[in-house]
């Protein structure tokens, strides 16, 4: 304010003791330029609200794409690092050689004894593998749930029919 050396801010009074304006400062002068400080301020505020505001949006969308830049990544990972299944178990007899093991309806089979996702052709290369290895445990490798499980399954006779006691079916690719 100009009249600051006389002791009169934003806040001083403007009437003396008894009541009467000041006499010892230009009234009009400090009137008009505490209202030009008030607009200013009040300009201030409204534009650190729109800069806060701004702000916050800015935030939130960058957290967003780095939710999704990080979701990306992960099914990408997930991706490679699961191998590729050719086959699906849709249902397993309760007793049988493959419930025994623990081969669960759903399973993706990833490989089966020698066969995997690069050889396999049909069915027929399960049935093959099945029926060398009667009686010796064969490697088996599911994703389930989204995880790589090995499983040791024996063929073998049994109650029901077949070697296993499930039913494995290709899937398409």
């Amino acid at each position: 304010l100009p009249s600051q050396q006389k002791g009169v801010g934003m806040h001083e009074p403007l009437v003396d003791a008894e009541g009467f304006p000041r006499s010892d400062i230009d009234l009009y002068q400090v009137r008009t330029a505490r209202h030009n400080i008030i607009c200013l301020q009040n300009d201030h505020k409204a534009l650190m609200k729109q800069v806060e505001e701004a702000l916050h949006k800015l935030h939130a969308r960058e957290k967003e794409k780095h939710a999704k830049d990080e979701a990306e990544a992960l099914a990408e990972a997930m991706s490679q690092s699961l191998p590729q299944a050719f086959a699906k178990v849709n249902a397993v007899t309760p007793g049988s050689p493959a419930s025994v093991s623990g081969l669960q309806v759903d399973d993706e089979i990833v490989e089966f004894g020698s066969v995997n996702a690069n050889n396999f052709q049909n069915l027929q290369n399960i049935a093959t593998v099945v029926q060398h290895s009667e009686g010796r445990p064969l490697s088996v490798t599911v994703i389930r749930g989204g995880r790589r499980v090995h499983v040791g399954l024996t063929p073998k006779r049994w109650a029901g029919k077949g070697l296993l006691g499930c039913n494995i079916i290709p899937l398409q690719r």
